[in-house]
């Protein structure tokens, strides 16, 4: 690949060291696309001609013929523009800035159902003024039968099931998907207004 020179506007050839960085760089993104699973690797806009040969890379398991599958795909990957790479570096950064916000997430549900297994009450409503559309009456009956469960070593079934409330309870506002409805509220709200202003 060749750049342009700064001050003189020429176009020169990269380094050795820059050429072999820039290979190392893209085996390195190679790895990854091979490392995904099928789901994670549809949501990247990873070039239809690289499919095959990234499926081709996951099929080999054997050491030494993987590293070779492996620098084939970087071969091909090194023939793409590097805009559509910069576009899976983008969405692998993306993809996993997602995934940290969703194990904070997760640890903060954890941290909430202990709350509640210890505080009862108090932590119950605490936690309706942050998250004031919990269900304070199946959250209070879960967390009694966890406690039940938990006096007579019975399986942990209700406190798993806390876990699972609190979790679709901060999944949304952790991943910033209820802006979108309070947009709509908001527009609904706009709506009704603007109608019985016009009745008026």
């Amino acid at each position: 690949m060749r750049g342009r020179d700064e001050e003189t506007g020429e176009f020169h050839d990269k380094s050795r060291k820059q050429k072999r960085n820039d290979a190392l760089d893209v085996l390195a993104l190679g790895e990854k696309l091979v490392s995904l699973t099928p789901a994670q690797l549809a949501r990247l806009p990873v070039p239809e001609d690289l499919l095959p040969h990234i499926a081709e890379c996951k099929r080999i398991t054997a050491h030494i013929a993987h590293k070779r599958q492996l620098a084939f795909l970087a071969k091909h990957m090194r023939r793409e523009e590097e805009s559509a790479l910069d576009a899976i570096r983008e969405a692998l950064d993306a993809n996993s800035d997602t995934g940290r916000r969703e194990v904070a997430m997760m640890h903060r549900a954890e941290d909430w159902r202990e709350k509640l297994m210890n505080d009862g009450d108090a932590a119950l409503s605490k936690l309706l003024g942050e998250y004031p559309q919990a269900d304070r009456q199946e959250l209070r009956t879960l967390v009694r039968n966890a406690q039940a469960e938990k006096a007579k070593n019975k399986p942990p079934r209700a406190y798993r099931e806390i876990f699972q409330v609190l979790r679709a309870l901060m999944l949304p506002a952790a991943l910033g998907l209820i802006v979108a409805d309070s947009d709509e509220d908001v527009d609904a709200d706009e709506s009704s207004d603007a109608t019985e202003d016009a009745q008026d």
